[in-house]
Formats: C-alpha cells, structure tokens, sequence
C-alpha cells in the first residue's frame, strides 16, 4: 500500500469514527472485521478519493451496516 492510499485510509477511519461518535480503533478494527479496508477502500482508491467526506462517510456507514459490523455499535 503506498503512502497517498494509506493516508486516504486513515481519512476513512477517522471520518466514519467520528460521525459515529466511535473510536477510530474500534471502526478499524469492525471494517478489518467486514473486509472493508483490503476488500473496497484499497481496491476503489482511485474512485473514492474523488468523492466529497460526506458521500464516503454515508458509503462506508451503509457498507459497514449491509456486511454486519455496526449491529452491536
């Protein structure tokens, strides 16, 4: 992984951490948990930076709710 997806990944994790009023390590470690990181942030970089915080945010939320890993938030 090289820098620029690295840092969009810590972007990711923060941004949804706080919209949800969670830990950036608990959010990490639930969308390690649906495959999130390595299965769709990584592989869509190119796409999803484009994007506004607000979209990513609202995509990874519903991502993280369809795979299963918000249930107990």
């Amino acid at each position: 992984m090289d820098f620029k997806t690295l840092n969009f990944v810590i972007f990711c994790v923060g941004s949804v951490a706080e919209t949800l009023n969670m830990s950036p390590k608990d959010v990490y470690r639930r969308m390690s948990e649906g495959n999130i990181i390595s299965g769709y942030i990584v592989p869509c970089f190119d796409v999803l930076h484009t994007f506004s915080r607000e979209y990513i945010v609202e995509d990874l939320v519903d991502l993280m709710n369809k795979k299963g890993v918000l249930k107990a938030a």
